[in-house]
């Protein structure tokens, strides 16, 4: 037996691999560094098409970069000012200096960004682990939140979905490296092609040249030094941010958030169980919940126009309240 063809290696594999969208720097999108203390974050901007439209602030989830967000963010343009940040380790921003990965680690530099660049309030948009952090961010700074979008947000789940099960093991020390070494003959196409597989309810909704940049991506990604550490240690934030109780716990601060809230789950998610956009529903108070059949874990990538037809009616909602 090859060492890909042992079990759950090939799904950690494509668990921990960066989902990404079809291009890297797309037309109209620029990206810049912002540096902070202890950090630097790279931000990729799509202006809004008219001067004083009101800011958003997108971020990605475990694995995955600004470039998840390039074939939302244009579609929403005309209504909002938008960034996507590549949080610490990931997309283009270098590792925290203090290596700290938890989720409250990625929101206070999601917060440090917006303090740093009077950015705030913003509509913030989050995806899988950044739909934590987003959650995090509005429950503890309700100033820098208009409105908050979860896009199948890794909130706590008591019965985990099996293929979201070699993820939450890299968390265990020593199993990141492991799956380095027996993943190691994997290319980067059968790496993307697993990604996909996992990620998407439908993977040839995929074009040929997004599959194309995907696989350059892949191949850029592990080539990092840090890139195996990055995936264990926010891997290992997600599963502690789950234990957490008290104040501290994601769904006690999900029933904090003052923002309205969207809410959007796939019908196919094999990472995000469906049936947790009801217990969802019932602990953000002033919410509304966008449900689509056939879309995997990263919604905003495989049907666009339907998240950001209710992203737009949330932007509106909230400026005539």
């Amino acid at each position: 037996m090859s060492s890909t063809e042992l079990p759950g290696v090939q799904a950690a594999a494509a668990a921990v691999a960066p989902t990404v969208s079809a291009v890297r720097v797309g037309s109209g999108e620029s990206l810049r560094t912002v540096p902070l203390a202890g950090l630097s974050l790279t931000v990729r901007s799509r202006p809004g098409v008219r001067a004083g439209l009101p800011p958003a602030l997108y971020v990605h989830g475990l694995g995955g970069s600004s470039q998840n967000w390039s074939a939302l963010m244009p579609l929403l343009e005309d209504v909002v000012d938008g960034e996507a940040v590549d949080l610490p380790g990931f997309g283009d921003s270098p590792p925290p200096d203090d290596g700290a990965y938890s989720v409250t680690a990625h929101a206070r530099a999601v917060i440090r960004l917006l303090d740093a660049q009077r950015r705030g309030p913003v509509h913030l948009v989050g995806n899988s682990l950044g739909g934590a952090v987003s959650t995090r961010v509005a429950a503890v700074r309700p100033d820098l939140v208009r409105t908050l979008t979860l896009v199948s947000p890794a909130l706590p789940e008591i019965r985990v979905q099996r293929p979201a099960v070699p993820t939450g093991l890299l968390a265990l020390p020593g199993v990141a490296a492991l799956f380095s070494r027996l993943s190691r003959g994997m290319t980067a196409e059968q790496r993307t092609r697993g990604v996909m597989a996992l990620c998407y309810g439908d993977p040839t909704r995929i074009t040929e040249e997004g599959f194309r940049q995907a696989v350059a991506e892949m191949e850029r990604r592990l080539e990092l030094p840090y890139f195996w550490d990055a995936m264990a240690r926010s891997a290992r934030g997600i599963v502690d941010a789950y234990t957490l109780g008290g104040q501290q716990g994601l769904w006690r601060q999900a029933e904090r958030v003052l923002a309205p809230t969207l809410l959007v789950y796939g019908g196919r998610d094999k990472l995000v169980s469906y049936r947790m956009a009801r217990r969802a529903s019932e602990a953000f108070r002033d919410s509304r919940l966008l449900s689509l059949p056939e879309a995997g874990h990263v919604a905003m990538m495989e049907y666009p126009e339907a998240v950001a037809q209710a992203v737009r009616e949330l932007v509106e909602y909230d400026g005539g309240s």
